[in-house]
């Protein structure tokens, strides 16, 4: 592909609430064996996107761990590579990054070294799948500066928390507000943009004297009228890992065949850092429906429309359903859960009772495995 690959993954969200203490948003597990992050860069694999820059910044340290080899996603450093970049002190700066914009202008050497005249600027906290040629065959085609990747969502959608973009009947941009206090169109951005090389690094450059930061807001929303700027219609799933309620509702969608279906098993497949763990374990008296268990976990207990991560271990008699059971949990004997989003490494007492009755309650609890 004629371009080169920039991930967004620096973010923090207030609206993770405790799920955001110990990892940063794009380091969210999500279906069981995957990392939010890892669905941009299975996309850039699979688009031949063969350099790509991932901006690190907030709470980084399970993301930076995860992306320490860059095997799982084949980006071979012969052909290009995959590069981590966390804001860094120089004398001529010494600010983390303060923006989106900010973060590609500190930068801006990994663009200006590179010879792609293209360049796809994904986030890392969206689950979807995307050959990010077709958006590039679609920004020739339309010889568009600037293509955003949107999506045309129901009607009862939050749409207000994101970009809300208006087209014409050719995909042109109309209209780009972001996060808008009236909602004029239930478009919204994903997050997935194209643009020339040179363009972005001319943009990048003059937000950075003019003291602007924010990429959507300082640099796109600006653009309308003055560069073309199109609309590429997302048709297949999307979603965007902002909320405890979307970290839920995302990871309860894989709970549907049509959603495992399409991204497990039709191609292109997601790949991930693997673990070598064997795989879960039914024992005598376990009872499984409609949930998603991955590698390493035992149950001795009931599970049902749950989606349980790596090395959960399910004490007996015990009830999960409606959950979301992170890496490395303890559920002691007796213990029942509903409506819960266990913390990863949690030590759950037997005989407990954990119920989310007014939304998702997150349960975090350290026992006495980790202590000293």
């Amino acid at each position: 592909m004629r371009a080169i690959g920039i991930i967004l993954a620096g973010g923090g969200s207030s609206r993770m609430r405790e799920l955001s203490r110990k990892r940063a948003v794009c380091a969210m597990p999500v279906a069981g064996s995957y990392r939010s992050i890892d669905f941009a860069l299975s996309n850039m694999e699979h688009s031949r996107v063969q350099k790509v820059a991932i901006l690190t910044q907030f709470n980084s340290g399970s993301l930076n761990e995860h992306l320490m080899s860059s095997k799982w996603w084949d980006f071979g450093r012969k052909q290009g590579g995959m590069f981590v970049f966390t804001p860094s002190f120089r004398n001529e700066n010494s600010n983390w990054y303060r923006g989106t914009a900010d973060a590609m202008a500190q930068n801006l050497s990994f663009l200006k070294n590179s010879h792609e005249p293209y360049v796809v600027i994904a986030s890392g906290d969206c689950v979807y799948k995307l050959n990010y040629n077709k958006v590039l065959e679609y920004h020739i085609d339309k010889e568009a500066d600037i293509t955003i990747v949107c999506k045309e969502m129901p009607p009862e959608f939050d749409t207000e928390r994101y970009g809300s973009l208006r087209l014409d009947g050719d995909g042109k941009v109309l209209e780009l507000v972001e996060k808008p206090m009236v909602v004029r169109s239930n478009i919204i951005s994903c997050g997935i943009y194209i643009i020339r090389r040179r363009l972005l690094i001319e943009m990048l450059e003059k937000s950075q004297r003019d003291g602007q930061y924010d990429f959507v807001q300082d640099i796109l929303v600006r653009q309308q009228g003055i560069r073309s700027i199109y609309g590429y219609r997302l048709e297949s799933y999307w979603s965007n890992i902002a909320s405890v309620e979307d970290y839920y509702r995302t990871n309860m969608d894989f709970l549907k065949p049509e959603i495992r279906s399409f991204f497990f098993w039709e191609y292109p497949e997601v790949h991930s850092k693997h673990s070598d763990l064997p795989p879960a374990k039914y024992n005598i008296g376990a009872h499984i429906k409609n949930s998603l268990l991955s590698s390493g976990c035992i149950v001795n207990g009931t599970v049902e429309d749950s989606v349980l991560f790596k090395q959960v271990y399910v004490g007996n008699n015990c009830i999960i359903r409606n959950s979301i059971i992170l890496n490395d949990v303890h559920l002691g004997d007796n213990v029942y859960i509903e409506n819960c989003i266990v913390e990863s490494r949690g030590d759950i007492k037997e005989g407990s009772h954990h119920i989310g009755e007014d939304g998702i309650r997150i349960i975090v609890e350290q026992g006495e495995r980790y202590t000293l």
